[in-house]
């Protein structure tokens, strides 16, 4: 696309991202979980609550065609764009290059899947509109591997959203809750318009804010929390003496490891907190 194409120092609206896709022969797919925001409010809304300040190391996954990152570098922050679709990361640094001329320069676009990319440098801030199939297991990666992560807003569905800010005992309290907590507080921020996007998705969707807290153990401990999270919810109607016989090894050594560890062996697990499963973690036999 010429430089005249788009007048510099704003961002995109509607017939831009549809331009930009006709251009580039994007047809956003269900498989990927593209949905384009279009909206220039809504961008500048989510770099606010996620307090971006210029100079800060931001890491974006799935920018698409760039609604999101052309507001975090218009915020002042340098950009790391993880993004999988192989035509948009390509195409990204010109996009940016031609809205907000050097401001180009703080973005880097590392094209591959957020799952297992290597993220450089060491950002300090997730901002994202998540795709909707896969967004706990990103974040959770995420949150495990790239330790300078100390906070962040993400844009992602509704039901989602939810479960990662669900406290204990809720109907929406799981193990995307418990794993979340490991890292940090999540909390509900407020929701997004469907009209917001294109196309518009059949969902509705939410921003999360994250705050990571203080590690509550080593890499050993926490593979042991998230086992034990698996266990006590693969079968919800399941009391945790029945539901953890299997990482207990029997019913009778999970009910003394539930005793052991403050909790009544007839409970079960959307009762407990992250800290109910640190005491059992922190029990179960080598």
């Amino acid at each position: 696309m010429s430089t005249g194409d788009f007048p510099q120092g704003r961002l995109l609206g509607a017939s831009d991202v549809r331009r930009l896709a006709d251009a580039l022969g994007v047809a956003p797919t269900k498989r990927l979980g593209q949905n384009f925001v279009h909206d220039a409010n809504t961008v500048r809304r989510i770099v606010r609550l996620a307090a971006v300040a210029p100079g800060d190391r931001v890491l974006e996954v799935g920018p698409g065609l760039g609604s999101l990152t052309l507001g975090l570098l218009e915020a002042g922050a340098e950009v790391v764009a993880v993004e999988i679709d192989e035509r948009l990361a390509a195409a990204l640094p010109g996009t940016a290059r031609e809205l907000l001329g050097d401001a180009a320069d703080r973005l880097t676009v590392v094209p591959g899947d957020a799952i297992t990319v290597a993220v450089p440098g060491e950002p300090v801030r997730v901002v994202a509109n998540l795709p909707y199939n896969v967004a706990v297991p990103v974040l959770l990666r995420l949150l495990a591997d790239v330790p300078s992560l100390a906070a962040g807003v993400v844009m992602v569905q509704a039901e989602v959203g939810e479960r990662l800010a669900a406290p204990p005992g809720s109907k929406t309290y799981g193990v995307p809750s418990v794993k979340g907590a490991w890292y940090g507080r999540f909390e509900l921020a407020g929701t997004v318009p469907r009209g917001v996007f294109w196309p518009v998705p059949n969902v509705d969707s939410v921003l999360v804010r994250f705050t990571r807290q203080p590690p509550r153990g080593d890499e050993t401990l926490r593979r042991a929390v998230f086992r034990v999270v698996d266990a006590a919810f693969a079968q919800r109607r399941k009391t945790l003496r029945q539901a953890l016989a299997g990482v207990a090894g029997g019913t009778d050594a999970a009910a003394a490891l539930l005793t052991a560890a403050g909790v009544e062996p007839g409970e079960r697990g959307e009762r407990l907190g992250i800290d109910a499963f640190v005491a059992l973690a922190e029990r179960l036999p080598a």
